[in-house]
């Protein structure tokens, strides 16, 4: 039994499980029905609720973490679910080899990457996590073990991609590596003064640029709603340069929460005007390695604890290409007249590749994502008119970084909801899920 209570990485909504299990091996899973709810949880990256099973039983996946085979050659490896990206790549990045597609984190299980079936800055190249798992093990809570695969138990294969752990307990991960020669980033800032220029540079790098995200300023007004900052980039092609791994532990650690009026909405506007103004050229370029580049907030433990004993929401949408531009800019125009600001404000740009499951959140289009300070009843009703916005023009959320929307409105931007639900596993469920499904 482990005392800790697991939290998520926006530290609301709070839950306190039934019971919290360690599990340390694969065989030591205990679907017992009467601890039922049961959720996996991994290393808790999820900003929201999808990874909390308040008055259930969690099972804590994070010390089944082995590797049980790496082929060097291919850069086929399977390891078991707890297995988080950071040691996955202390493994891997001295042989060759990177992960196909990784968040913001490299702190997410391999479990946790396939269930919320993450993304990153090269959707636009390779599509999201799942498009490069080759097979995974599911285990259900009526003792079934099911090898899932493109070919095998496609239909539970392609449930469980994106599933937020409502299909039972993913063992192990499959993966599909993708081959590098250098660990070192070549990487371009491009500053901009608009909304419309930062996707229409964006835009313009898909072709030649791996890897692109954009940073935005959302307390500037008018035509400069949304001047940021470009940055692309793409693994150095150089072969003399080191593969071996470097120290990665964050440089500083948040020792404590900090008081609220850190990251109001004066000293949010000061950080937006001074992170605009340090590039001081409109193109930077650096060759950098892959740590900065790919997890810069990584750098700084527990940095969540910034945004006080309130915690933080994270919103994250998709809104189609056509007419993107304005649909942001209504979004952004939203939020400052509900008075809500957002530290951090990102863009990116998803592709057309597919992905196989169900409820995956990219398709084509634009992506916006915003972390707030939790202001309680003002942000909440500021977001719930953002999501009209968004289904509006048929556009949804991200159910991982998702703390508050309606049950109505997540079917409404879902309609694969209905498909889905006769894989989820009886015994399974999450404080996300019951909240979605309250109103039915």
């Amino acid at each position: 039994m482990n005392s800790a209570v697991p939290e998520s990485w926006g530290r609301f909504p709070r839950a306190t499980p039934r019971s919290v299990e360690d599990v340390a091996w694969l065989s030591d899973i205990n679907l017992d029905p009467n601890k039922c709810p049961i959720l996996a949880y991994g290393l808790g990256r999820s900003y929201g609720d999808v990874c909390l099973n308040d008055g259930g039983n969690v099972l804590s996946m994070d010390h089944c973490d082995r590797i049980l085979t790496f082929d060097r050659e291919k850069g086929l490896i399977r390891a078991e679910a707890g297995l988080s990206i950071a040691e996955l790549l202390k493994i891997t990045v001295p042989h060759g080899w990177f992960v196909p597609v990784t968040p913001g984190t490299k702190y997410v299980t391999l479990g946790g990457a396939l269930a919320n079936d993450v993304h990153g800055k090269n959707h636009h190249r390779v599509g999201t996590f799942g498009c490069h798992v080759s097979q995974f093990e599911l285990l259900r809570s009526d003792g079934t073990k099911s090898i899932c695969s493109p070919i095998m138990n496609t239909d539970l294969f392609n449930a469980t991609i994106g599933g937020l752990g409502l299909t039972g307990v993913i063992t192990w991960v499959e993966l599909q590596l993708t081959r590098i020669v250098s660990r070192m980033i070549d990487e371009e800032s491009l500053k901009v003064s608009s909304l419309h220029d930062v996707v229409r540079v964006t835009e313009e790098s898909d072709e030649d640029w791996d890897y692109t995200v954009s940073w935005i300023d959302v307390t500037t007004r008018g035509a400069n709603l949304g001047k940021g900052l470009v940055l692309r980039g793409r693994f150095s092609t150089k072969t003399d340069e080191s593969l071996k791994s470097r120290s990665a532990e964050p440089r500083i650690t948040i020792p404590f929460q900090a008081p609220s009026w850190l990251l109001s909405r004066p000293t949010i506007k000061v950080f937006n005007t001074l992170w605009y103004a340090k590039q001081f050229t409109s193109v930077h370029r650096r060759h950098v390695d892959l740590e900065p580049f790919f997890y810069p907030l990584d750098a700084i433990g527990r940095w969540n604890l910034l945004y006080g004993k309130r915690g933080m929401l994270q919103y994250q949408c998709v809104v189609p290409s056509d007419g993107g531009v304005d649909t942001m800019k209504a979004i952004l125009t939203e939020l400052q007249r509900g008075r809500v600001s957002s530290f951090l404000a990102v863009v990116k740009k998803f592709g057309t590749i597919v992905s196989p499951g169900m409820l995956s959140f990219p398709r084509p289009g634009l992506t916006l994502t915003l972390d707030m300070p939790n202001t309680g009843r003002r942000l909440f009703d500021a977001l719930d008119r953002c999501d009209e916005i968004v289904h509006s023009v048929g556009g949804r959320v991200y159910a991982a970084k998702d703390a508050r929307v309606s049950g109505r409105m997540f079917r409404a931007m879902y309609p694969e909801l209905e498909t889905f639900l006769p894989f989820v596993d009886p015994a399974f469920s999450s404080s996300f899920w019951r909240r979605i499904n309250y109103e039915l």
